[in-house]
């Protein structure tokens, strides 16, 4: 059955209009993005794929593969109850308060992003159904715009905050790139990744929640850590200021991971743009030990992983990606090997945890094939 057949079924009707967004995986610079600095993300192939129709009055209606029935509520009366359907009315608050006109819809929504991996499952979303709204009332904002949105329903209805990474991942990432973007000036650079290049990625079956205690802790550290220092953000401190040693613990070693993550994207993206893969590997092995001794989001799972992925002969270097306290690991190989590496990776992980680790990449391109016609 399709999502087209799948809509009919639960509305009576036919959708308007179909869109989509990218998950997306950050190859290297995690909790730099809200501390001003620079982060390397690329696209997924797996998807968030949207389908709404217009209703007469200020209804929403919205329905999710993932999840069973049907819930609504009313545009202007948005309430927060915990659930999946808060991202979306997150969506329709903030372009409310934007002064955007909206009506009522019905909203089905089906994704192959992962929830709970650190793989922006939640951007997708926003970015997708943002995408679907815009086209079908005929709103006037830009992908840039649409993912300050975006970024604004997670952040301010939500409750999580994260920076703007995620929400500008998915609307401006395409596959077969890695987009470099500054995050306090929002300057994006699109960069091809190396055809040799390869990249693993596996989801370890431990969810995270970034609006939950732990990643708000983190951000008010580098928070207090950057008012000590007496700078904005974390990103106008060098990496050899002396001032960060006399830090107390955990600031220090929270704003020395922020300091040198920042300079690890720079020395990725030179690695990308000469195709070194070696290089870019132990930028990746750099990181991980950084998420975590220094900024301390990782989790005895997610090291195993990366730790097999270590001992593997065609590895060059893996690192957990994304928030952290869960989600998946990115693994840098040569394109030839990867499906080997995750594989082996795989079984040497269940052999010894009893996890149901999932292979996001690399991602076989038959499940890619979707009936909908997707906005792009």
């Amino acid at each position: 059955m399709t999502d087209r057949d799948v809509f009919a079924a639960l509305f009576g009707h036919s959708s308007d209009v179909c869109a989509s967004a990218p998950g997306r995986v950050n190859l290297i610079g995690d909790h730099t993005d809200y501390n001003g600095g620079f982060v390397l993300p690329t696209a997924l192939p797996q998807r968030t794929r949207v389908q709404l129709k217009r209703r007469a009055d200020r209804a929403v209606r919205a329905a999710s593969a993932q999840r069973p029935g049907v819930v609504g509520y009313e545009l202007g009366a948005e309430r927060k109850t915990g659930g999946w359907v808060d991202y979306v009315q997150g969506v329709t608050a903030i372009l409310a308060a934007e002064g955007r006109t909206l009506g009522g819809f019905e909203l089905h929504v089906d994704s192959d992003v992962p929830v709970g991996g650190g793989l922006s499952s939640s951007a997708a979303l926003e970015v997708a159904l943002l995408r679907g709204l815009r086209k079908l009332f005929s709103l006037a904002f830009d992908d840039d715009v649409l993912a300050a949105l975006a970024h604004r329903a997670e952040t301010e209805f939500v409750g999580a905050p994260v920076g703007i990474m995620d929400q500008l991942a998915c609307s401006r990432g395409r596959e077969g790139e890695a987009l470099f973007i500054d995050t306090r000036s929002l300057v994006l650079e699109s960069i091809a990744l190396p055809p040799q290049l390869g990249l693993v990625v596996i989801d370890s079956g431990v969810p995270h929640d970034h609006s939950t205690g732990d990643y708000k802790t983190r951000r008010a550290e580098c928070e207090q850590a950057a008012a000590l220092l007496g700078v904005w953000q974390l990103r106008d401190v060098d990496a050899g200021d002396p001032r960060i040693a006399g830090l107390s613990e955990p600031l220090a070693r929270r704003t020395r991971h922020v300091v040198h993550e920042n300079q690890r994207v720079l020395d990725a993206v030179r690695a990308l743009k000469a195709g070194d893969l070696p290089a870019l590997g132990r930028l990746f092995d750099e990181s991980h030990r950084s998420m975590r001794d220094d900024f301390e989001v990782s989790l005895p799972a997610i090291d195993l992983l990366v730790a097999l992925a270590r001992r593997h002969p065609e590895v060059l270097g893996a690192r957990l990606t994304g928030g952290g306290f869960g989600g998946a690991v990115v693994i840098l190989t040569a394109q030839a090997h990867t499906a080997a590496v995750a594989l082996d990776v795989v079984a040497a992980y269940s052999a010894i945890l009893p996890g149901e680790p999932v292979v996001i990449l690399p991602w076989l391109h038959a499940q890619q094939n979707h009936p909908m016609n997707l906005e792009s």
